[in-house]
């Protein structure tokens, strides 16, 4: 039993630390998923940003003929021609010196970072400039924004309930508002900058990401926990598996423990008087004689019960048994078991039959005897220096009541179970095995029937068959 208990607390610590480990990976999962689904936002809002510019560029075209623009071209015109060049300083960066037609020199560092693709930095620097010189005439539409940017984030399967943008200053001052946005709190928000030199940044609210990202999990999280599910019953019904065989061992051994003594009693009886008989001269006390074959008689008669019993169990088991119903008159049969019990010696035993001389049922004579044999056998043994047995019988069923010590509530459900035993602390003097009334229900089972039990401790007890069909 030690050993079992070790088992079953290893395997239940290896099962909280698979359980832990699961968790732990859900969560790396989790915060890996959403890294890459906040970098896909951010992706989509530079990607959207482009498109903003792309349409802001073609209301330009319409305002083509705004002064101040023609001035900005015709100053470009008129300025003179500037040169420039590029070379690489001793760390190899990139260095571009530009002289404008005034003759100032301008050095600049190129911006171009060698962690990251150079066709991306294009795209970056060229929205930048765009966003240096659109800005300035061309107002921001929110509106629009708010569109291209909900298209880029369907382009990569992210659907938020709630999405609206806004133009801030690098302090987070509002710069060009949403009025689809009225300050709500709980919202994810992301931010790129357009334009670093006037520290401007388009900042985006949305619902949060944690549903996209579950949904996106929703495969590894039903499986894992269907599996965890799954194990657990497993493992569940392979602890209550070993538990009943455990307890059907230890109730095995208290049967071959009760069977031993109950076997071993007759046969010390019946050899004892037997012994009696051939080496004591009774040919001359013929009332001893009487007195010696009787009480073998009975004991070998006890005997042969407790065989019976057992064989009857072991046939019980078979998927072959088959019945041999036949049509039997109920009375008849009942107080030809009833006169065989109340010649019984050990107990005032009165048994009073109540049956019609009509009554007649369909059964297997042989099986049903020994159901009644069980009732009554259990009915006398279970009670007082007298007992008192009623059997009566209808058309529904037949009832054996007596008025011995009765079953504990507690132990009715368990009456018909193999090798169990009522314990009566009052009733050390009852020996058995435990497998009458198992043998009695599995008989009734395959007859068809049914057996009822009533009971109270003081009061006596009721077994009711009911027949599975109408009986005449």
């Amino acid at each position: 039993m030690k050993r079992f208990k070790t088992v079953s607390t290893t395997f239940i610590i290896v099962i909280a630390v698979i359980f832990g480990c699961n968790i732990f990976y859900l969560v790396s999962l989790y915060n890996s998923i959403r890294s890459n689904v906040e970098r896909d936002v951010m992706t989509a809002l530079v990607d959207a940003d482009i498109d903003d510019l792309m349409y802001r560029a073609g209301r330009a075209q319409a305002l083509a003929s705004n002064i101040q623009m023609q001035e900005d071209i015709e100053e470009v015109r008129t300025s003179g021609r500037a040169e420039a060049s590029t070379y690489r300083d001793e760390n190899g960066q990139l260095i571009s010196v530009r002289t404008e037609a005034d003759g100032t020199v301008v050095e600049e560092r190129a911006m171009l970072s060698e962690n990251s693709s150079y066709s991306n930095q294009m795209v970056d620097a060229m929205s930048r400039q765009f966003h240096l010189i659109m800005d300035k005439y061309i107002p921001y539409d929110m509106a629009v924004m708010d569109s291209v940017l909900c298209n880029q984030l369907s382009y990569r399967f992210i659907y938020p309930d709630f999405l609206c943008v806004e133009v801030v200053s690098s302090n987070d001052s509002v710069i060009c508002g949403n009025p689809k946005f009225n300050g709500e709190s709980g919202l994810d928000s992301f931010r790129i900058n357009i334009n670093p030199d006037e520290g401007i940044y388009y900042r985006a609210y949305m619902t949060p990401l944690t549903r996209h990202i579950f949904s996106e999990m929703a495969g590894v999280i039903v499986s894992i926990f269907f599996l965890m599910i799954a194990f657990s019953l497993a493992f569940r019904y392979l602890f209550q598996t070993v538990s009943e065989m455990r307890t059907i061992e230890e109730m095995k051994d208290d049967f071959v423990s009760n069977m031993t003594h109950e076997l071993k009693t007759p046969i010390a009886i019946a050899y004892s008087v037997n012994d009696a008989l051939l080496n004591y001269d009774t040919e001359n006390d013929p009332q001893k004689k009487v007195t010696y074959l009787n009480i073998a008689n009975k004991q070998l008669k006890r005997l042969g019960e407790l065989v019976e019993n057992i064989l009857a169990m072991s046939m019980e088991r078979r998927k072959t048994l088959k019945l041999k119903p036949e049509i039997i008159s109920l009375r008849q049969f009942v107080e030809e078991i009833a006169a065989a019990h109340r010649m019984r010696g050990d107990k005032e035993i009165t048994i009073d039959v109540k049956i019609g001389d009509n009554t007649s049922i369909k059964a297997d004579k042989n099986h049903f005897a020994n159901v009644l044999n069980n009732l009554i056998d259990n009915a006398i043994k279970y009670s007082a220096e007298s007992v008192a047995i009623k059997i009566t019988a209808d058309k529904n069923g037949i009832s054996v009541a007596d008025n011995g010590i009765g079953i504990p509530i507690k132990s009715i459900p368990y009456l018909f179970n193999k090798f169990y035993r009522v314990p009566h602390g009052n009733r050390q003097d009852v020996r058995g095995y435990g497998i009458g009334l198992y043998y009695v229900r599995g008989i009734l089972d395959k007859m068809g029937w049914d057996i009822e039990v009533r009971s109270k401790e003081g009061y006596g007890s009721v077994f009711t068959i009911k027949y599975g069909r109408n009986e005449n």
